[in-house]
């Protein structure tokens, strides 16, 4: 017969409600507690900044490999050193610096013009229920039309200058941040909205001061997120009679089959492209340190 001190005592290293002295934490049942494996956990930044080296470096070993060992024909895949070579080339001519600086003005223009419509707008849809069924229907149908289908329109409207190649970047941004900024509203709690009431807030008070400071964080993401889809955009803004600019230096090389200065372009596009990703990513964390959802 089991002892009275027995009955009353797990045994030692379980604990019946799954929490384990040497996890930390509470952990499934039945499961080792784990590094690599955490489920909607942190994992250690030395863990995290090296399996970041590593998906970045495997790709470049891969491509390295395959064209040392002559697997696909240079003229397709060319190395890196031949990259390289390209990169070196273009930028001593000052073609690659006066291409990118063209191109992230356009990029900067139109985001920039996008965001300070769609996201008052987006605000608006998801603060106003009444302004919500008056524009998400048009908003989700247009948000399905590709942006480069508007191209021959454009180019009868505005010509062939900077405005169309600016515009289709407006065009393919806008409609999509502000949907993304209407559903990061839709989601601030009720008892925050009804505190404020409580307090002798009124609407506009409530949207100003409440509400909109309380979802910039996830604003300042979406915009994060369509950022993207404005670089990929301005490759096909400029193959509207573009004399210079990234897509323009693709388009150029694809022409005269200079694989490697389209290797160039892409890498380019994809460094200024992250290095945005991270710097977003950054201030948002920096700026917003008592939003939960960015720490």
């Amino acid at each position: 017969m089991m002892d009275q001190e027995d009955q009353e005592q797990p045994d030692r290293g379980i604990d019946p409600t799954g929490t384990s002295p040497l996890s930390g934490g509470v952990q499934p049942k039945n499961l080792r507690p784990t590094v690599f494996w955490r489920l909607a956990e942190d994992i250690p930044k030395p863990l995290g900044w090296s399996l970041m080296g590593v998906s970045l470096l495997c790709p470049l070993l891969l491509w390295w490999l395959v064209t040392a060992l002559q697997l696909i024909d240079p003229k397709f895949l060319p190395s890196p050193g031949t990259v390289w070579n390209a990169f070196l080339n273009l930028w001593s001519t000052g073609d690659l610096l006066k291409d990118t600086v063209a191109s992230l003005w356009r990029v900067g223009v139109g985001f920039l013009i996008a965001a300070a419509f769609s996201i008052p707008i987006g605000v608006l849809m998801g603060s106003f229920a009444s302004i919500r069924a008056l524009l998400e229907p048009a908003f989700g149908l247009m948000r399905y039309m590709p942006a480069p289908a508007f191209i021959p329109l454009l180019i009868i409207y505005l010509g062939i200058d900077e405005a169309p190649k600016i515009a289709l970047i407006v065009i393919g941004v806008f409609f999509f941040n502000a949907l993304m900024t209407m559903d990061t509203v839709k989601f601030v709690p009720k008892d925050l909205i009804e505190s404020t009431y409580m307090l002798g807030g009124n609407r506009w008070q409530t949207l100003v001061r409440v509400i909109f400071p309380y979802v910039l964080p996830g604003i300042l993401d979406a915009c994060r997120i369509n950022l993207a889809a404005a670089w990929q955009l301005v490759i096909v803004a400029e193959l509207i009679a573009a004399n210079e600019g990234l897509g323009r230096r693709i388009s150029y090389a694809g022409r005269f089959f200079k694989t490697d200065e389209i290797f160039v372009g892409l890498m380019v596009i994809g460094v200024i492209g992250m290095s945005f990703d991270l710097l977003f990513q950054y201030f948002i964390r920096v700026a917003f340190r008592w939003s939960s959802q960015h720490r």
